[in-house]
C-alpha cells in the first residue's frame, strides 16, 4: 500500500450518513478512512450496476479511487457522472499525483471534488465533508433533513386502483392515509404536476426516475419513483434535494407494519422513561445474505416482507395486539413489549423460532432461512441503546442475553485499530486431531483480542467489529501474518503439525492477494506444504469464479485448500465441483446433530459421504462428547476438532499437550 491511513479526529458525520465509495485496488483502505471519520460506508470494487449502486446507498457523495486505475475510475466516472449532476450529487476522485493532470477529463466526467496523493485518512475525511457541505449548499437543505424514521412517501397499487400515504405525509398534507390520485396530485401546482405526470410515463420503461417540485412546509423537494414491474406497483420516496436513498425499501418498510430502528429506539425509550418494564425478542437471519445473492434482490425483498409478517403474527399471537416489530438491520428483526412477563417473552420466541423454520418461497424454489433469536428483558438503569446492545452482543452467541454480558460491537470499533497497532490481537490455536490414530496432526489459527479494559474477545465479535469499521481486511491481514510468524518459530516437537488460517470474502476479492500471502509465507519462512487455507461459503459466494482462480493458484503453489463452516449456508454442491479443495469441515452445528435424530445422523452421513467420493477429508468441528466422536467415526469422519481434545491454547500449552497427549 502506498499511503498510510489515520483515524480522522474531530467532528464527525451523524453515524447513519452513508457514503459511497468505489476502490479498485485499496477498497478497505478507503473504507476504513472513511468510517474512521464516522460515515456508514457502502462500498464497492467494480462498476457494474454503479448507477443503482450508489441510488440504492442513500448517499450524496460517491468517492472514486483512481490511484493505479486511471482508466477504470474515468469509466466509472463517466458511468455516474449524469446521476451526480441529475440529482444534485457530489462526486470525489482519488488520484495519484501523477495523474493530476487527467483531471480536466475527470471534470467533463462529472466530477465535483479531487484529492491527490500524497494522502492521509484525515485529508479523505476533510474532502468528503467539504462535498457534503457541497451538496447541502447547492440543494439549500443543510440540517433540514427528512429522517427515515418518518418519511414521506406513497405508495400506488394498480391492482386495487388506490394510493396509500405514509403517515407522515398524510399529516403534512392533510389528507387521509388512503385518498384517491386525484387528493394528492392535485396537492402540486399545474407545472409540477406535468412534471409528475411526464416522469410516471417514462417510468415504466426506466424503473426508476425522479422530478422535483414545491412542497407545502418542507420548500423544494425531490420524489423518488421506483417502479415493479411484476406487481405494478410504484413506490415514491420525498426527500430533499440532493439526496437519493432507495425509495422502495424505505416505503416498504412503513407500509408492512415493520418500524425502522430509530424509531422502535424511541418507542422503547419512552416505556422506560415512564418507569415500564421492556421485554425484549431479537432476531437474526444466518443464511439471508447467501439466498439473497443467489436468487437476486426482488426475492429478497419479497424474503423480508415475508419475515416481518411471521414475526409480528408469532409475536402478536404470544405478547398481544400492542407489540412493537421492527427491522433494525438488513435481515434483523425484533419483537417488543411492555411487562411480557419471562414465560411469555420464552413462548414468544419459540413461536417466532418455529414460524421462521418453516420453508419460505424465493423466486418459486423452496428454501430455507436459518435464524437465530434471543432474548432479555430490561433492568434498572437500562435505555433503548443498552438493551438493544446486550441482546445484539449475545446474538453472536445464540443464548439468553444477561446485564452485562460483555462489551458492545459499537463500543469496540473505536478501539480496534490500537489494537491491533499495539499487538493486542493475537492468536490461539485449537488441534486437529486424526480420529484412526488419536493423533494431533494440525493446528487452526483463532483470532483473540486480549482487551484491556474488557479481556479476552473472541472472533466472532472481533471481525464483527472490524466489519463495521471498515478494517476487515486489515484485521485478517494481521492475523495471518501473526499465526505464520508464531507458527515458524514452533518448537521442534511441534515442527510436523499442519497449520490452518482463515480466508475471508474480503480476501478473495483483493486485487493480488494470492502473490502477497505466498510472499508472507516464503517470508516467515513456515512450509507452504503444511499450510492449510480455509474459506467460508460466504467468501465463495461472493465471487465463485475468482474464489475458484485464487484458490487453485495457492494448491498449485503447494498449499492446501479447506472449505469452513460446511453445512451453515448455501452447501451448493457446485463449489465442490468447480473449487480445488482437499478438505471439508463439518460446522459443529452439524457435528453436534448427530447424536439427534436418526434423520439428522443420514444428514450427516450424507455430507461425509459426499464429500469422500469426491476425494476430500473430512474435518468435524465443535466435538465436544465421545458420543459424537464415536459416530461420527463410524460414518467416516477422519479429523476433529473441539472441546473433547481441547480449546484454543498458546503455544507452551500446545507444546505440552502434544507431549502428553
Amino acid at each position: 500500500m502506498e499511503e498510510g491511513f489515520t483515524i480522522v479526529q474531530g467532528t464527525a458525520p451523524a453515524p447513519e450518513v452513508p457514503v459511497f465509495v468505489l476502490s479498485f485496488r485499496q477498497r478497505d483502505e478507503v473504507a476504513a478512512a472513511a468510517a474512521g471519520g464516522g460515515w456508514r460506508v457502502v462500498a464497492a470494487r467494480r462498476s457494474e450496476g454503479l448507477e443503482t449502486r450508489f441510488l440504492a446507498s442513500g448517499a450524496s457523495v460517491a468517492v472514486i479511487d483512481a490511484r493505479g486505475a486511471m482508466t477504470e475510475g474515468l469509466d466509472a466516472a463517466r458511468l455516474l457522472g449524469p446521476t451526480i449532476k441529475a440529482y444534485g450529487a457530489a462526486l470525489l476522485i482519488l488520484v495519484s499525483q501523477s495523474d493530476t493532470v487527467h483531471m480536466g477529463r475527470f471534470y467533463d466526467a462529472g466530477a465535483t471534488h479531487f484529492l491527490g496523493s500524497p494522502m492521509s485518512s484525515a485529508a479523505i475525511a476533510h474532502a468528503i465533508r467539504f462535498a457534503e457541505r457541497y451538496v447541502e449548499r447547492l440543494s439549500g437543505w443543510a440540517g433540514q433533513g427528512t429522517s427515515n424514521s418518518n418519511p414521506l412517501g406513497w405508495r400506488f397499487d394498480p391492482a386495487a386502483g388506490s394510493i396509500e400515504l405514509t403517515p407522515a405525509l398524510a399529516q403534512l398534507l392533510d389528507l387521509p392515509e388512503a385518498p384517491g390520485p386525484r387528493a394528492l396530485f392535485g396537492r402540486l401546482a399545474l407545472s409540477d404536476r406535468r412534471l409528475a405526470w411526464a416522469a410516471l410515463r417514462r417510468l415504466r420503461e426506466a424503473g426508476s426516475t425522479a422530478f422535483a417540485h414545491d412542497l407545502p412546509g418542507k420548500g423544494r423537494v425531490v420524489q423518488h419513483l421506483q417502479y415493479d414491474a411484476e406487481t405494478g406497483q410504484i413506490d415514491a420516496l420525498v426527500e430533499p434535494l440532493g439526496m437519493t436513498p432507495d425509495a422502495g425499501a424505505v416505503v416498504r418498510d412503513v407500509l408492512t407494519g415493520a418500524r425502522d430502528a430509530p424509531s422502535a429506539r424511541r418507542w422503547i425509550d419512552r416505556a422506560m422513561e415512564k418507569g415500564q418494564r421492556i421485554g425484549l425478542v431479537l432476531v437474526g437471519l444466518t443464511r439471508f445474505d447467501t439466498i439473497n445473492t443467489a436468487y437476486g434482490r426482488p426475492a429478497g425483498d419479497e424474503l423480508l416482507r415475508s419475515v416481518s409478517r411471521r414475526v409480528a403474527e408469532a409475536a402478536r399471537e404470544t405478547l398481544g395486539a400492542d407489540v412493537v416489530v421492527a427491522r433494525i438491520g438488513g435481515s434483523d428483526f425484533l419483537a417488543a413489549a411492555v411487562d411480557p412477563g419471562t414465560a411469555a417473552l420464552r413462548t414468544s420466541a419459540r413461536k417466532i423460532e418455529e414460524a421462521l423454520a418453516r420453508p419460505f418461497v424465493a423466486a418459486g424454489e423452496l428454501v430455507h432461512l436459518g435464524a437465530k433469536v434471543v432474548l432479555t428483558e430490561s433492568v434498572a438503569g437500562d435505555g433503548a441503546a443498552s438493551l438493544l446492545r446486550r441482546a445484539s452482543e449475545t446474538l453472536l452467541g445464540e443464548g439468553t442475553a444477561r446485564p452485562g454480558s460483555g462489551p458492545s460491537i459499537e463500543s469496540l470499533i473505536g478501539d480496534l485499530r490500537r489494537g491491533i497497532e499495539r499487538g493486542e490481537i493475537g492468536v490461539l490455536f485449537q488441534p486437529q486431531v486424526a480420529v484412526a490414530t488419536g493423533q494431533i496432526t494440525g493446528v487452526e489459527a483463532l483470532a483473540r483480542w486480549q482487551h484491556p479494559q474488557h479481556g479476552e474477545i473472541g472472533a466472532e465479535p472481533l471481525f464483527a467489529a472490524a466489519e463495521r469499521a471498515g478494517l476487515c481486511g486489515v484485521l485478517s491481514e494481521h492475523v495471518q501474518r501473526r499465526a505464520l510468524t508464531i507458527a515458524a518459530h514452533w518448537p521442534r516437537s511441534l515442527g510436523s503439525l499442519r497449520l490452518s488460517i482463515n480466508v475471508t470474502a474480503g480476501d478473495v476479492g483483493r486485487p493480488g492477494f494470492g502473490e502477497s500471502l505466498l510472499r508472507w509465507v516464503d517470508a516467515t519462512g513456515f512450509p507452504r506444504h503444511r499450510l492449510t487455507l480455509e474459506i467460508t461459503e460466504s467468501g465463495i459466494m461472493a465471487d465463485l469464479s475468482e474464489a475458484a482462480a485464487l484458490l487453485s493458484g495457492l494448491r498449485t503453489a503447494g498449499c492446501r485448500v479447506a472449505i469452513d463452516d460446511f453445512g451453515t449456508g448455501y452447501s451448493s454442491l457446485a463449489y465442490l465441483k468447480a473449487l480445488p479443495l482437499d478438505y471439508l469441515k463439518i460446522d459443529k452445528k452439524l457435528s453436534n446433530e448427530i447424536t439427534g435424530s436418526p434423520r439428522d445422523r443420514i444428514v450427516v452421513r450424507g455430507v461425509i459421504d459426499m464429500a469422500r467420493s469426491l476425494g476430500l477429508a473430512v474435518v468435524a468441528e465443535g466435538v465436544e462428547t465421545e458420543a459424537a466422536l464415536d459416530l461420527l467415526a463410524k460414518e467416516g469422519c477422519q479429523y476433529f476438532q473441539g472441546f473433547l481434545c481441547s480449546p484454543p491454547i498458546d503455544v507452551p500449552a500446545l507444546a505440552a499437550l502434544v507431549r502428553d497427549w
